[in-house]
């Protein structure tokens, strides 16, 4: 399993409901974005949500990944603001149809 697979997997296992996608941002296996968007965040300040994300992979990942740019949605906002994030979405759509 490589380490996005890897990544995805701890989040899904934290976050049951999410819908997660990561990006080896550089192609390198260090740097990695995860854009979460979850039901669970409803209500969760941005800090919460992503001390829920970053709390589990902490753990697995102490030397291996270096850097890990998070953006988190709950549902609700997700909806809201799904438009001013066309590749995002477009990726979405095709990993969870």
């Amino acid at each position: 399993m490589n380490l996005v697979s890897e990544i995805e997997a701890i989040i899904t296992a934290n976050i049951p409901d999410a819908k997660v996608l990561v990006i080896n941002t550089n192609n390198d296996g260090e740097h990695f974005e995860a854009v979460v968007i979850s039901e669970t965040f409803n209500g969760l300040s941005l800090l919460k949500q992503h001390q829920a994300v970053m709390k589990p992979l902490k753990n697995e990942f102490k030397e291996t990944v270096h850097a890990l740019g998070l953006k988190t949605f709950s549902l609700d906002k997700w909806e809201k603001t799904k438009t001013s994030f066309p590749l995002i979405e477009e990726k979405i759509k095709e990993k969870y149809q």
